[in-house]
């Protein structure tokens, strides 16, 4: 018996996607959840887990080969003896014995950090519905006072060196060691900044970032990601008729309820986590800002699934807050930091990158106070945030100053008319200067 191995789908449009690196070879065990390949697509680069425990076998796509979406690459045979077993005769039952205990899941990264200091498993308390390193990391904090660097230093010489796949390819291009390169991504993941341009020289030009200079012109390589990237964006401008709508609203509310949610919960609640809940409750009201066009016809989504517009170093990708609608502002806020953190560190999987149905695009950290944003296809709209800031607004026919905000709502107009945006902006910016109902 064997589990198949396949190119998984990672957006709605996808139809391929490149084989990056085999993390295991052919002939090696692997493990239920164990990262098995990198793949590339035109949104990011992720690492796919392995779908069953067995042996890896029948490899059939290659590194750097370009697969259509649900082709068969490899196969994962059961365990040897695991067929016959099942057709052996039944052995007599053993007399009773203790009952066994069982040991908690753990990654593989988790298990060989936690043997390398001596950690029993079932002392370790997951966040998640198995044992990550973090967990390991922070047991260890707790019971010996152990410094991160130093568990990220005990991670590398424990198994597989944290690292992004982009920091892989340009290591081996430069041929560069990552065990000697200090990353400065979470839990101590080398970054593709870390990377030094060429062996023995940080910051010289080489063939990983090179730059050709001819007669004053500089050209600069771009990775394929950036490239579908950008591919995606012009077909999306191209291809769907865009319109936007633009709307001032007093976020004074705002402030002082992110004000009142890190008071109470002494964390980090961003006006992002805010939003994505207003959000939600305005698409709630709105349907057909949730829906998208294909062939000819306006297909509705039964879910709300917010992506956030994330900026890498490979482009701007869009990981996914799934049924936010049905979700908390700690509940989301806990989904954001996870995803952006993961996707900084090349560490997103499938499931976070697909099914969205409405993107938010926040700049206002960079201090911009209003854009427009192309529509992430296949999606209908997305809205675009700007900086708050103190303006001067009429109150009651008096000037005062006031902390304002602009949104700007990019819409396909072969699904969302001017009437139905400007409706659903105003639905959002009502919640945005009263949100006390859908924030309790």
């Amino acid at each position: 018996m064997g589990t198949d191995v396949i190119m998984p789908a990672l957006g709605m449009a996808q139809e391929t996607g490149r084989v990056v690196r085999w993390l295991k070879a052919e002939g090696d065990a692997v493990t239920a959840g164990e990262p098995l390949l990198e793949v590339e697509t035109d949104k990011v680069t992720v690492e796919i887990e392995a779908p069953a425990s067995g042996t890896l076998r029948r490899v059939t796509a290659a590194e750097g080969q370009d697969v259509p979406v649900g082709q068969t690459i490899a196969v994962i045979l059961a365990p040897e003896g695991a067929a016959d077993a099942r057709l052996a005769p039944a052995a007599p039952p053993a007399p009773p014995g203790p009952p066994a205990v069982r040991e908690p899941a753990a990654s593989p990264l988790a298990a060989r950090l936690a043997a390398a200091h001596g950690v029993d498993l079932r002392a370790v308390t997951p966040r998640g519905t198995r044992i990550e390193k973090a967990d390991v990391q922070a047991y260890l904090q707790a019971r010996d006072g152990v410094a991160a660097e130093d568990l990220a230093a005990e991670v590398r010489a424990a198994g597989r060196i944290l690292a992004s796949p982009k920091a892989r390819r340009l290591a081996d291009a430069v041929g560069v060691d990552l065990a000697a390169i200090k990353g400065t991504g979470p839990g101590g993941a080398v970054l593709a900044s870390d990377v030094p341009a060429r062996s023995g020289a940080r910051g010289a030009a080489g063939p990983a970032a090179a730059a050709a200079m001819t007669e004053g012109v500089v050209t600069a390589p771009v990775s394929a990601a950036w490239r579908r990237m950008a591919e995606r964006t012009a077909q999306s401008w191209t291809g769907a008729p865009h319109f936007f709508l633009l709307r001032e609203v007093n976020a004074g509310r705002l402030v002082a309820w992110r004000d009142r949610w890190q008071k109470r919960f002494k964390t980090d609640i961003t006006f992002t986590d805010l939003l994505v809940k207003l959000l939600a409750s305005a698409l709630v009201e709105h349907p057909r800002l949730n829906s998208r066009w294909l062939n000819g016809t306006i297909v509705s989504s039964p879910e709300i699934n917010i992506g956030l517009a994330v900026a890498i170093e490979e482009g701007l990708i869009v990981p996914v807050i799934h049924r936010a609608d049905q979700q908390s502002v700690r509940q989301i806020s806990d989904r954001r930091k996870d995803l952006v953190s993961r996707a900084q560190a090349g560490k997103l999987r499938a499931e976070d990158l697909t099914r969205g149905t409405f993107t938010i695009s926040n700049l206002g950290m960079y201090g911009v106070d209003v854009f427009n944003a192309i529509i992430n296809p296949p999606q209908a709209a997305i809205l675009a945030v700007g900086r708050i800031a103190d303006r001067v607004a009429a109150v009651k026919g008096r000037p005062a100053v006031r902390p304002m905000m602009t949104l700007s709502l990019s819409c396909d107009h072969r699904v969302v008319d001017g009437a139905r945006g400007a409706r659903f902006l105003e639905t959002l910016a009502d919640l945005i200067e009263e949100p006390a109902t859908p924030l309790d």
